[in-house]
């Protein structure tokens, strides 16, 4: 789920925001403004951001180490031949 690119203009969201977590982002903006910032209040909102972001750097990560394999695999194949 993710959300358009209109709805992140609308919220306002920087730049550097704008991931594939920023459907969570949202909701956890406007909680924050309607509550003034009060830490307890958004704690469920912001508890879901922080997971979609800590997941989304594990694939990241597990990402960039298969393509290393891959790579790796792939230079060792040509230097065989």
């Amino acid at each position: 789920m993710s959300a358009t690119q209109k709805e992140m203009q609308d919220a306002r969201l920087p730049l550097g925001y704008r991931d594939s977590c920023a459907h969570l982002l949202i909701p956890l903006n406007k909680c924050r403004s309607e509550t003034f910032y009060l830490p307890f209040k958004c704690q469920d909102e912001r508890h879901d951001y922080e997971k979609c972001q800590y997941d989304d750097c594990i694939r990241r990560m597990k990402t960039a180490e298969e393509r290393k394999r891959r790579e790796a695999a792939e230079a060792a194949e040509a230097a065989d031949q």
